[in-house]
């Protein structure tokens, strides 16, 4: 009895009382659960949804989106490019015109200039069309990983992982990496997470790391996937 216990706590991703977490069995339960709480979609993916899907708009909508709650970034964003609906008339614009627009986000100005540059490039460099390449978008100055693969990801359809703030807390919450950073999550991810989840595992971890699995006092009660959650580092729930 001793040696089976043992070898159930050395399983990764389980403990005593927890079954082996398994993406394919998770994913599919957050999917229902967020369509049953009828939450809104992440901000990203709405924006295509609306229309705003090219490479170009999304990845200036995820340069916004840079420590922004989402109900702040997408009106912000839909506001920008009804202001500026082409790389070409965004280039235009002064960098104090496009901060009046985003001044709602957090780091606004310093944003208007990254936002302006992308177009100006965009316009002069590209003919008014970015392309899918990972190098061209994380050329510009404050265009990371994330974003980077965002675009990537929503845009132009490749199998890439957009790791925010949500993805990294709820994956290590469920105890399937161990990582400090976003950065860290993306790396540790690639590794594990079945491609066919790479692009979506943003657009369920999103609402349901702010619906369901908070970053204060997560709602385990009515969590879908609590009995493969780890809860690591969790000490008070709901």
């Amino acid at each position: 009895m001793a040696t089976r216990s043992a070898k159930r706590r050395s399983t990764p991703g389980t403990t005593p009382d927890k079954r082996p977490f398994r993406f394919g069995v998770a994913l599919p339960r957050i999917r229902r659960e967020l369509k049953a709480l009828d939450v809104a979609d992440a901000a990203m993916f709405d924006l295509k949804d609306r229309g705003h899907g090219s490479v170009f708009e999304q990845l200036v909508a995820c340069v916004i989106s840079i420590r922004t709650l989402d109900e702040t970034m997408l009106p912000t964003a839909l506001a920008l490019f009804e202001a500026a609906p082409t790389p070409a008339a965004m280039a235009r614009l002064t960098d104090a015109q496009i901060d009046r627009l985003i001044h709602a986000a957090t780091f606004h100005e310093g944003k208007a200039r990254t936002i302006r540059e992308i177009a100006r490039r965009t316009h002069e460099e590209f003919g008014g069309t970015l392309p899918c390449d990972f190098d061209v978008l994380t050329s510009f100055h404050g265009v990371g990983p994330k974003c980077a693969n965002l675009a990537l990801g929503i845009a132009c359809g490749q199998t890439r992982i957009g790791v925010d703030v949500h993805v990294h807390r709820v994956t290590n919450r469920w105890g399937v990496i161990a990582t400090r950073t976003p950065e860290q999550s993306m790396v540790a991810l690639e590794e594990i997470l079945p491609k066919r989840y790479w692009v979506e595992i943003n657009r369920l971890l999103v609402p349901f790391g702010k619906h369901v699995c908070t970053g204060v006092r997560p709602k385990c009660s009515t969590c879908p996937v609590l009995d493969m959650c780890r809860q690591v580092g969790v000490t008070s729930h709901r």
